[in-house]
């Protein structure tokens, strides 16, 4: 990431004076004004030298006419929320503290994701709003503070071993540096789920789907940690925004449709394959018990040829995947 962009604008919090005082200030200002134009009227028409009378008219209608200007500084800060503030396109200020307040009245709230919104296309062909999640955000010019959620929904990427899968994630964020936000994105929510969804699938790619060899990391198997580097990996990317990433977790797993039945039979034929591993096992350590029983208790003695006629029999019996249908010798062994 270039390091130079976080250098670029650095938050400046700011206290202006209370907007309830103003606000008063500006209403008896206006009363004032009114008596003006009625005194200056009445000293013009009482008066032959009407020049005090006229000025008094014209102060009290000059302010009359523009001291509507002054309400327009008058600004209101919800908690968790910060309002951005420009001033002839310079950066004013952040005021991050809830209240009522009056600032210049020139000054300009800037919040990015009042534009219009834009709709994007998902995989499985549906329209969807990309700020859905900042509904909220988008409808006032303050900046959330608050912590947001977004679900990317489902994404077809390709694991370390070419397997196509469907992976969703849900990102928790925050907005910590407001000037960042604002200033050095063009949109700070888009530009979250955008980077969330790169983030993901470079991770992704790194690993297999399932573990085929041991001490290999998977998705399915290090689903904990998979999503730890996942949320280190979109933090790395969103940190010229002055966005906290505050979790990071993967919701959904999954062999993508044109391969899961392919996959299943994979996956079934390993597990039988585990499974006849401990059957041969758990029949060897029966038969050599079988054997060893036989020699200490003297109950007969057999060559190595009825040995491993024996071995033969019980292997049979105990691996077989049906009971097995024995045939009893009336006559010698031999």
């Amino acid at each position: 990431m270039a390091d130079t962009h976080n250098l670029s604008y650095k938050e400046k919090e700011i206290t202006p004076v209370n907007g309830w005082l103003m606000l008063f200030i500006s209403i008896a200002a206006y009363f004032a004004a009114f008596f003006l134009i009625v005194g200056g009227s009445s000293i013009q028409a009482g008066s032959h030298s009407g020049a005090l009378g006229v000025f008094m008219i014209i102060a009290g209608a000059l302010y009359m006419a523009f001291g509507w200007i002054l309400w327009l500084g008058l600004k209101t800060v919800r908690p968790n929320e910060a309002l951005v503030l420009t001033l002839f396109g310079k950066y004013y200020g952040t005021i991050k503290k809830e209240g009522f307040y009056r600032v210049n009245p020139f000054c300009a709230a800037i919040n990015p994701a009042r534009r219009n919104q834009t709709a994007v296309v998902t995989t499985d062909g549906a329209a969807t709003d990309i700020t859905a999640t900042a509904a909220e955000t988008s409808s006032r010019p303050t900046i959330s503070l608050k912590a947001q959620v977004f679900d990317n929904n489902k994404q077809k990427i390709n694991d370390a071993q070419g397997n196509p899968i469907e992976v969703g994630i849900v990102v928790t964020w925050q907005v910590i540096d407001t000037a960042k936000a604002v200033f050095n994105v063009d949109n700070y929510v888009q530009f979250v789920q955008i980077q969330a969804d790169s983030a993901l699938r470079d991770v992704v790619r790194r690993y297999p789907y399932d573990e085929f060899e041991q001490q290999q990391v998977s998705l399915r198997g290090d689903s904990e940690e998979v999503s730890e580097m996942i949320e280190k990996e979109l933090q790395d990317r969103v940190e010229l925004a002055g966005i906290r990433i505050l979790d990071a977790r993967i919701t959904h797993l999954a062999y993508a449709p044109e391969i899961a039945a392919a996959m299943l039979q994979r996956q079934q034929a390993e597990a039988i394959i585990e499974a006849r591993q401990k059957i041969v096992d758990g029949a060897v350590g029966m038969v050599e018990m079988a054997l060893k029983k036989l020699s200490e208790n003297d109950v007969c003695m057999l060559d190595d040829e009825r040995k491993a006629q024996m071995v033969s029999n019980l292997l049979v019996v105990l691996c077989g995947n049906k009971d097995a249908q024995p045939v009893v010798n009336s006559g010698s062994i031999y």
